[in-house]
Parts: structure tokens; sequence; C-alpha cells
């Protein structure tokens, strides 16, 4: 019996074609085969939102091979990927193919598989389970796309209209814009406040170096203070001291010369560290821009070669679970290599997030436990070992026990100064200032109020120790020991130094690649597979640019975010866009139909269309420059954002018509020109003929230094990033 086999991708094909015999032929479709037109709307919102499907045109070739082999099978089987978009896949496959079929066997001859691994023992075993296609999924999928193409087709030539020419509009995009539209407002209308916090070097008499305390509290007062701020993504808040001014730090200096130091309690715990589930789409994508800077796009091209060679699970899913099958292995392997007490009693389960997990049931791991990163090095490259590394320690880890630290902290209380423990000896003069009114005066200045006791000061500092690293034995984590001295309570310290540091309440920080999957998936916004090709969207549009890693909204996006807020605001919003999935949702299960779905979206958003014909036209500011038009000598250079990205021109266009390449400067000096006492060499921000940004040095072609990345170039040194910043304040 002849059997086609019909994948996606020619690796996929092939990795398959290692298991299955000279009795089936594999063949791939180069995903999509049908589209809407990309001339025309392509959606009959007059009849039941029917989408005029047809066949793309650089797939006639495949389409005409496919033909070819399904006439020769007796037996054609659907492999395309196990989520919504392969399900469509595959029902487009088959009204081809069963074009020229009989209608009373061509239900008989198809049969979808499904398997979340390229393995020999998955595929074995979908052969054995085979089904239909999933008509609620392919629903589901058939909604996206028609509601993604009325979004786009008809508010894109309203942009054209009213903002500029060549912009384009998406459902989901534009709600990530708004986003970070809105974090880059909230940053300029952020207040920042200064804050001081006062340390103590103190020691034991009995050891050589001094441990770091922290003060926490004035007269059982503490110090630290929160304060929350709601922005249009959820709350913020930033956490200080009540120590606002640098004469209230310098006086409570001045006052903690004077006072002897004395431990007042000793706490230690055993605290448990567990580890974190296996890797979902959204999460991989996550850590791999924090560990290794790559964009999405680039995480989700790596993982897709993995999946298709064989080395790991399907890739697009919102699943954490496990087959039993994987946990018994890393189980026996983890006993094996590290020993018995790294095996947890049972085995460790995660509850999804969602409460339709993307249709793929596990979470992103590695096949076969012998195939290490050495072994897809040779075969994919050093991109695609890091990420599998990445998985594999990860979803190794998630079935390891847990690391235990002992944590210890210290309070010491500064209450008895040297004065008051000597006042029989000290009188004062009639008239003169003495060391309580001082106290007094500082309580007075940092609470605003006089008290008649003495100021007490309280310090804190904390240590830890890892006591079993169990999990971290596989996936480290940033876990420093800091070890404390033995201490014991009533025991007195001596000061070694005092200091005071200033910081300042930071702003909300901008989004980078890591914090805005999250907060998509968080609120619900798009699913985790489509989160790569948003923020590739708004980058490729220019309406956004990464700044040291972090998106700042150019003049075009801010315009067309505003635009659409203003007239589309029921759609360029985050409840309605969660609404929208959930209803998607809902098809994909089989609890409503997708028509209906989209008459509910179309009639408020076809009276929008009417009403946003009377719109004015939307101003795109440029960046000004601060230099006068060497051609007129009366407008202002600006910068501004075309097709190609941002250029340089008069403001006084049309009746300047001078333009120039702009050239984006780093404060970088190149290496290579150093080394070579050259002169010159400043480091600026070049593209690919593709797009992709590049630095190098602006002595080529007499220099080829090139980085893709500002880390690696000497001298480079990152910014504190507001997250780092209010992790200086230690929490009390």
């Amino acid at each position: 019996m002849k059997q086609l086999v019909i994948v996606e991708s020619p690796a996929k094909a092939r990795t398959i074609s290692r298991f299955l015999g000279k009795d089936y032929e594999i063949k791939f479709s180069m995903g999509h085969v049908m589209d809407l037109p990309k001339s025309k709307l392509g959606v009959d919102v007059e009849h039941a939102f029917e989408p005029q499907l047809e066949i793309v045109e650089d797939k006639k070739q495949i389409i005409a091979e496919l033909k070819t082999s399904a006439k020769r099978a007796d037996l054609i089987i659907l492999a395309t990927d196990p989520d919504r978009e392969g399900e469509a896949i595959a029902e487009n496959i088959k009204n081809i193919l069963s074009s020229n079929e009989k209608r009373k066997t061509k239900n008989e001859k198809f049969k979808r598989i499904v398997f979340h691994e390229i393995t020999k023992e998955a595929i074995e075993e979908a052969l054995r389970q085979p089904r239909s296609v999933d008509t609620s999924l392919v629903d589901a999928q058939t909604a996206r796309r028609v509601l993604d193409r009325l979004v786009g087709y008809k508010i894109s030539p309203i942009l054209w209209q009213k903002v500029r020419r060549g912009l384009s509009a998406g459902r989901v995009q534009s709600v990530a814009l708004r986003l970070i539209v809105e974090r880059e407002r909230e940053i300029e209308k952020f207040t920042k406040e200064p804050y001081f916090t006062i340390h103590a070097l103190l020691k034991k008499s009995t050891d050589k170096h001094p441990v770091e305390f922290e003060l926490i509290e004035i007269n059982s007062t503490k110090i630290e203070t929160q304060q929350t701020f709601t922005f249009y993504d959820g709350k913020y808040t930033v956490t200080k001291t009540s120590i606002t001014d640098l004469k209230k730090a310098d006086e409570i200096l001045s006052d903690l010369e004077t006072k002897q130091y004395e431990v007042a309690d000793v706490a230690q715990k055993e605290i448990r560290r567990f580890p974190q589930p296996p890797y979902t789409t959204s999460t991989l994508q996550q850590d791999a821009s924090r560990r290794f800077g790559y964009p999405g796009k680039r995480t989700m091209s790596l993982a897709q070669k993995l999946y298709e060679e064989g080395f790991i699970t399907y890739h697009r899913t919102d699943s954490t679970t496990l087959s039993s099958a994987a946990v018994s292995s890393m189980r026996g392997y983890i006993e094996k290599t590290f020993g018995k007490e790294y095996v947890p009693p049972s085995a460790r389960v995660y509850a999804a997030k969602q409460k339709l997990a993307q249709e793929a049931h596990e979470g992103i791991r590695h096949t076969h436990m012998q195939r290490d990163v050495a072994e897809v090095r040779g075969v994919l490259g050093n991109d695609c070992a890091k990420l599998y590394d990445l998985i594999w320690r990860r979803a190794v880890a998630s079935q390891m026990a847990d690391a235990i630290i002992e944590s210890t902290n210290v309070i010491v209380d500064a209450t008895s100064s040297v004065i008051a423990r000597n006042e029989a000896k000290y009188r004062p003069v009639p008239g003169e200032v003495t060391k309580q009114s001082f106290k007094d005066e500082i309580a007075a200045s940092v609470f605003g109020e006089t008290r008649n006791d003495n100021v007490s000061y309280r310090l804190k500092t904390n240590g830890s120790v890892l006591k079993f690293d169990g999990f971290l034995k596989v996936n480290p984590q940033a876990l420093q020991d800091t070890k404390l001295p033995q201490y014991t309570i009533g025991e007195e310290l001596s000061r070694e130094n005092l200091r005071k540091e200033e910081h300042e309440t930071p702003p909300p920080p901008r989004y980078n690649d890591a914090s805005l999957i999250a907060t998509l998936e968080e609120k619900g916004i798009g699913r985790p597979s489509t989160y790569a090709s948003i923020i590739s969207v708004l980058t490729d549009r220019a309406y956004v640019e990464r700044v040291e890693r972090r998106f700042v909204p150019t003049p075009v996006g801010m315009a067309v975010n505003d635009f659409l807020v203003e007239n589309f605001s029921a759609i360029d919003d985050i409840p309605f866009t969660v609404q929208l999935e959930s209803h998607l949702d809902a098809v994909a299960a089989g609890e409503k139909a997708w028509e209906e779905m989209m008459q509910d979206f179309y009639t408020p958003f076809a009276e929008s269309l009417e009403k946003v014909k009377d719109a004015p036209r939307v101003k795109i500011e440029a960046e000004e420059t601060g230099e006068k038009c060497p051609e007129c000598s009366v407008g202002d250079l600006v910068i501004r954002v075309g097709k190609f990205g941002k250029f340089l021109s008069c403001s006084r266009f049309p009746l300047c018509k001078f333009t120039k390449p702009y050239v984006e400067q780093t404060n970088l000096t190149c290496p290579k020109c150093v080394a070579a006492v050259r002169q010159g060499g400043n480091i600026i921000i070049k593209k690919t003929r593709t797009g992709r940004k590049f630095y190098g040095c602006s002595n080529y072609p007499n220099c080829d230094f090139a980085a893709w990345k500002l880390e690696d170039i000497k001298g480079y040194k990152p910014q504190k990033t507001p997250e780092e910043q209010q992790a200086e304040v230690k929490s009390v």
C-alpha cells in the first residue's frame, strides 16, 4: 500500500524519511499553499465573511508535484504542524488534492496525524492514531486570518490619506505599538525624586573584615516607603526612603557617629527554591532575549530548525506539561549522573497558565537525553546549539530536587551614644546645645515632629549560603554566597565607616523584547506563536526602533498610534483585543461559530470606518538636530523617517528639498583604529542590504571593523536599567 506523507518543510521531510520505510513517500508544501489575494480584500463581508482563498502563485509547481504523487498513493497522510495554522494548511492541501477524487472515497483516502516531536517513536504512535482534520481549529485560524485582513486592508488606506503614504496597520500589532507609545509618554511625565540610603561598616572584635549594614528604621519607624502609579498596562511601584535631602542624610550620619552598635536579633531560616517549568514559546523567547540578545524572530527561526531536525519538541506551545516517558528518562538520567538526592520523590507536574493551551500538549524539551550540545553544533551551528542548551537545561532542571539556601538576617540597634553612657561626667553649660536637643532636632527634621526620647536607629544585613544546589546543578542562576560571621544577640560591634548613597526613583523602564512578550502574554494579547512577528512588523515598519535593546517609538509610530487611538479606540485597546482572543479560543474549542464572532466584531468596526472619513490629517513631528540647512540657510535640519529608514532634510520642505543620509553615532571609538593609531574611527550604526542593524567604523573602507552587538565592542559599558537601579534599594 503506497502512502503519501505531506509536511511543510524540506528539513522536516528529510528527518521523517529517516524513520519511515519504502512504502512511504514524503513530500512538502513549503508552508501555506492557499491564502487571501494580495490585490484585493478577498473577504465577502456581505455573505458570512467568506474568505476568497486562492492558490499561492509560487506554490503552483509544488502543488503539481503533490497532485502527481497523490494519484499514485492509496492513502494521503497530512502531517503538518500540530496547531491551528498547521490544521488549516492540512485542510487546504486536502481540498486541493481531493478535487479529482470520487466523493465517496476522497474522505477515506485522507488521514490527519499529529506529533509533537520528530522521533521514530512519536511518528509511529501518530500513524497508529490517525484522525480527520479538526474543522474547529481550521475555523479558528480562518477567523484570525479574516480578522487581520479586515483590519489591515480597511485601515491601511486611511493611514495613507490621514498620516502618510506607505503606512499600514495590524490588529494585534497596533495594541503592541500602543503599549510602547504609552510607556514612552509615562516615562516623559515621570518625576524623579531624590532619596538617600545610609550604610554602616560594622565589625566584630574577632573578625578582620567588616560587614555592611543598611539603615532601615529611625525611632522604630521604617524609612522605606513605596509609591504606586497606575499606568496603561498596569501598576508600577517604586521604593525609596524617607530621607529625601542631603541635609537630613548628613545629620543622621553625624548622629550615628556617636552611637554604639549592638546586635538585636539574628534570624536564620531555610529557603527552598523551586525549579521553573519547561519552556513555552513565550518564556523561551524571553530567556533567549535576556541571555543572548536574540529578537523573538531569531529565536523562533532557530527553534524551527531544532524541531525539524528532531532535536526538540514542537516549539509553538503554551503548555508546560511533559510526557511520562520524557519524565521517566530525565529522572533516570538525573539519578545516574548526579545521585539519588537530586531526584524528587515524585515527578513534578506544572499547571498550564492558559485555559486553552495552544493545541500542542507538551512544553518545549529535548527529544533524546543522549543528544548533546556538541551534536547540535555539528549539525546546525553554534546559535542553535546555544538555544538547545538553554532548552535542555531548563527541561532537565524542571524534574530535579529543590535548591536549599540558608538565609540569615542580622539586626543591629544603635541606641545609646557614648555621651549618654557617660552623662554623669557631662555637665553642659547653661544655654549650651546639648546632645539631646540635637537628637530632637534630627527627629523633627526627619519626621516633622519633636521627640523627647533618644533617637534610635536600626540597621540590617542579609546573608545567604547555598546548602544544597539541587536543580541549580544543571541550570545555574545568579546566586552568590554571602556568608556572615557568627553573631550573638547583645554582642557589640565596632564602627569602621559610615556613608550615604544618593538615588533617584527610576521611571518605568522601556520595553525590550523580553518584557514586551511577557506583557503581551500576561494581558492575553495575541498568542505566543505570533509574538515574534508582531515585534518584527513594528521594527520593519519603523514604528519603533531599538536603542540599547529597548523599544523607542519613532515620530511615525507616535503619529500612527495617536490616530488609531483617536479613531479606532474600540479595537486599539487591551480589553477588546483580549476579548477577541478568548472568542478565537472558543471557536477552536467548537464552542462558538466563527461567522457569528466576525459579525460581532465587524458591526462597530464598520461604524468607525465611516466616521473616520471626516478626521483631520495628522502631522508627523520631525526630530530636530539643532543645525541649519546647508542649502537654504533658513530652515533647520530635521531627522525624518522614510521607507528606507532615517534621513536628514530641511524643515522647509517642499520649499527646500535638501536631503542627505543620516548617520547614527555612538559614543564608542573603533578598537581597530585605536590599535593602529589611526585618526577618527567612531563607531556608527549601519544596516545590511536586508535591513539588519550592525555597528561599523566611520573610517570604512579604510577600516573594516564591524560587530553585531555593542557588547562585542571594547570599551562598551551598558547603562544600568531602571530595574537594576530599583534593585539597589534592598527590601526591608
